[in-house]
């Protein structure tokens, strides 16, 4: 059966995100497979290509500009000075990568043994960059030297700290806007789980916060948005889950193509750019999003105007 479309209400709320009569603009397409969109205030997405094994610059216009070939590139963000940092499957590491393609491998290692896969990355609260490691793209032939699939935090002096290993699989993670909750999904257990943010960077008080059951070949638990009133937007069976903040399904975002990621864009952070396998889609939505790298009007404005 052909998926399609649709926007599948579980709550009334649900229509408050998002409008009923709301489309689906197909941006970009002939990707292998998409993941790890970042925003430009500049008006511009970066995206990675776990096929092609390139990060992609792409224009609201569909014109896609390779940036570096790199073999499974995933998760992405910017660092709080507006640097791309994407987390590079193959070199099983957390890479910086400059306008121009240069390379960086900014950690990839705990305690002198190989990180797995790192998965996806987000900027945190307190400017530390916050990560996943599972082993869903472990490169082939290579070993697991880590006995756990983690989640960490690396600060700017590069300093690796341990803060979670009771994940199957981690993989999206998101902070709540007012940088009190992150939000860790796994995708064997087809669970999100939310922790207290601590100010000294350390999570506490782990529990479940939503399921997203399905069958075998129906998507998983993947990446998280959050927007500014603190509803979440999660990959998962069928399309994107919506949540709010008590952990109430709301609703369905039913996409053609089974999303991995998505990211907030546009004047307003108003619009959900969706990577969905082959194709780079957008949907308008109600509500502005949270983007921890645009926080504030202020940088959003400073940052617009450097580029």
């Amino acid at each position: 059966m052909q998926r399609q479309f649709g926007l599948q209400a579980q709550s009334a709320r649900f229509w408050r995100l998002i409008r009923r009569e709301s489309a689906l603009v197909l941006v970009a397409k002939d990707f292998g497979f998409t993941e790890g969109p970042v925003w430009d205030p500049a008006g511009f997405l970066y995206l990675s290509d776990e096929v092609q094994n390139k990060i992609y610059k792409v224009s609201l216009d569909g014109q896609k500009t390779d940036i570096v070939a790199l073999g499974d590139p995933d998760g992405s963000t910017y660092d709080q000075e507006h640097h791309l940092i994407d987390c590079a499957s193959v070199l099983r590491a957390i890479i910086r990568v400059s306008p121009e393609g240069a390379v960086t491998v900014l950690a990839d290692r705990y305690q002198g043994k190989k990180f797995n896969s790192p998965n996806d990355i987000v900027l945190g609260p307190d400017g530390a960059l916050y990560f996943t490691d599972p082993t869903l793209d472990l490169p082939p032939g290579e070993k697991q030297e880590l006995a756990f699939q983690g989640v960490f935090r690396l600060d700017g002096a590069g300093n690796v700290r341990l803060l979670s290993t009771e994940l199957s699989q981690p993989n999206g993670l998101a902070f709540s806007p007012d940088g009190r909750k992150l939000y860790v999904d796994d995708s064997q257990q087809r669970n999100i789980r939310v922790y207290d943010f601590q100010r000294d960077g350390t999570l506490a008080n782990g529990r479940i916060f939503g399921e997203e059951p399905g069958g075998e070949h129906d998507g998983v638990p993947d990446g998280i948005k959050v927007d500014r009133k603190g509803n979440l937007y999660v990959t998962g069976p069928g399309g994107i889950w919506v949540w709010d903040a008590q952990g109430t399904h709301l609703g369905t975002i039913l996409m053609p193509e089974q999303p991995a990621n998505l990211a907030w864009g546009g004047a307003d952070l108003d619009a959900l750019y969706i990577t969905a396998t082959t194709s780079l889609y957008k949907l308008a939505t109600e509500v502005n999003g949270f983007v921890p790298y645009l926080n504030s009007p202020e940088r959003r404005a400073t940052t617009s105007s450097s580029r």
